[in-house]
């Protein structure tokens, strides 16, 4: 997420496979991010030089939308505006 526009969105739609997709707030999406890295194994080598699994979802949030949680399986994450922007 380079555009620093998607810093102001505070909504997310989530993908996991074999669920729907649901929209969550950018802090129930942290938390989401954080118990998925609490699954996974083998952590990303950018992932592991956080020094918290609170700072590596954050990481994650601003720099990528998806994270393979097994060979082949990713979840996924995007940002979306609710309501349209105030004009």
């Amino acid at each position: 997420m380079s555009d620093p526009l998607i810093r102001n969105i505070n909504n997310f739609v989530i993908l996991e496979p074999g669920k729907p997709e649901e929209f969550l707030s950018k802090n129930e999406t942290l938390t989401w991010l954080e118990n998925w890295l609490q699954k996974i194994d083998q952590l990303p080598k950018d992932i592991k030089s956080q020094p918290s699994l609170s700072s590596a979802a954050k990481h994650l949030l601003d720099t990528a939308c998806d994270l393979e949680i097994s060979p082949g399986i990713k979840i996924q994450w995007f940002a979306v505006r609710i309501n349209p922007p105030k004009t």
